[in-house]
């Protein structure tokens, strides 16, 4: 019987009805679509500086990232390999050598990263290789095949084929320097690793630094990046002390920390929004309720009580609610999953993203169907509350107080 009154008053009311639902409607799209932009950005930050090339799961010395130093290299890294290699939900294992060296061209040079890399585990393990801009990738029978990053390139005025130099220092601290040959140039949208990194093949690598079987680092790709914090903390049971392996949630804590600040100040503003959007509705059912008064009154008088009254105005704002609800959630889910599809795109944004280290300038969505859901039911909750107020005040008019009510 309520809920049949309920509708009646909800299609009775229409102007009513109509303001609330496109009030509640476009609060709840906006509340999934900015939850969705809000999560598919820093997803995607993430994401892009985690696989061109850091990786989700990095085994160093014990003490190489406190104090990085030839000192405290992976030894042995052949037996390093078959150990991790052997842990559950491990994929593969990559060795690499990091060393800071100074090229040159003619009378320009410029310090940047030397690195000697598995061109064919890279492949899988990183970005490098889909990141070719110009010439060709490595390969593992390279020897002084040079592959750069197109801003250290442009610094260098370097084309594919040209000739540069380096000096640096070998992993037993000896005098080490070569002159290679630029293969490939690569962009990974990295701005400052494509500004100060190269990379040799490994093997040749380890014939002029003298690195043979050693490696500043090494880098996991487990089956499920997913569960690449799990999959460190068993690798770290199986290697020993004298290793450590830190999954990306530790080697970019600093990232993460800036994307969680970030989600924070923007669920503030959005809190600030829904806030101004809770009163808003909250005045405007006030007004609506209101000018029932004298209905109200009339109900009161013929033997409805109070509690029934109540029922029936709550369940006409929860009709109300879920109804806008589901059509805001929809259109906003729509929204999501169409710009998870396709991001946006900003065109000429890219000296702005490269502030942050980055030469992204597409940003997708985030299409989660818990979090919409959540949001959804964030926002009936919000209308309900919303509307209580009103609906309890007027509730406690006197019959005829209510009936004289003007």
């Amino acid at each position: 019987m309520l809920i049949q009154l309920a509708i009646r008053n909800v299609l009775a009311y229409r102007k009513h009805s109509v303001i609330t639902f496109l009030l509640g409607a476009v609060s709840t799209a906006l509340l999934v679509f900015s939850s969705a932009w809000n999560d598919g950005s820093h997803q995607q930050m993430i994401k892009n500086a985690v696989e061109i090339y850091s990786g989700y799961i990095q085994i160093t010395g014990a003490e190489f990232r406190k104090s990085p130093s030839f000192e405290h290299l992976l030894f042995n890294v052949e037996k390093l390999q078959k150990d991790v290699e052997a842990v559950a939900g491990v994929d593969l294992f990559s060795p690499r050598f990091d060393s800071f060296v100074l090229y040159s061209v003619g009378e320009k040079a410029v310090g940047g990263m030397l690195t000697g890399i598995d061109p064919e585990k890279e492949r899988r393990i990183s970005r490098l290789y889909s990141s070719l801009k110009e010439g060709r990738y490595l390969s593992k029978t390279d020897t002084n095949q040079l592959y750069i990053g197109n801003e250290l390139a442009r610094r260098l005025k370097l084309q594919v084929g040209d000739e540069l130099a380096f000096v640096g220092s070998g992993a037993d601290y000896s005098f080490a320097a070569d002159k290679l040959i630029v293969k490939g140039i690569f962009q990974t949208g990295l701005f400052e690793f494509d500004a100060t990194s190269a990379f040799l093949a490994k093997p040749y690598f380890d014939m002029i630094m003298a690195a043979e079987n050693l490696a500043t680092h090494g880098i996991v790709l487990p089956h499920d990046t997913q569960q690449a914090d799990i999959v460190a903390k068993n690798i770290g049971r199986k290697i020993g002390a004298e290793f450590q392996s830190a999954s990306w949630m530790e080697t970019m804590a600093p990232l993460v920390k800036s994307m969680k600040l970030d989600s924070v100040f923007g669920y503030i503003t959005l809190g600030i929004i829904f806030i101004v959007i809770f009163f808003v509705i909250m005045i405007y059912t006030l007004l609506a309720v209101f000018a029932r008064i004298r209905e109200i009154g009339i109900m009161r008088a013929v033997g409805t009580t109070p509690r029934q009254i109540l029922g029936i105005l709550l369940l006409e704002s929860s009709i109300l609610g879920f109804i806008s609800v589901v059509a805001g959630g929809l259109i906003g889910a729509v929204f999501a999953y169409y710009f998870n599809v396709h991001p946006m795109v900003f065109s000429g944004m890219e000296e702005q993203f490269k502030q942050y280290g980055l030469a992204v300038s597409a940003m997708p969505t985030a299409f989660e169907p818990f979090t919409i859901l959540r949001d959804m039911l964030v926002m009936f909750v919000l209308l309900l509350l919303s509307t209580l107020y009103p609906i309890i005040k007027v509730n406690r008019y006197q019959p005829i107080e209510a009936m004289h009510h003007v």
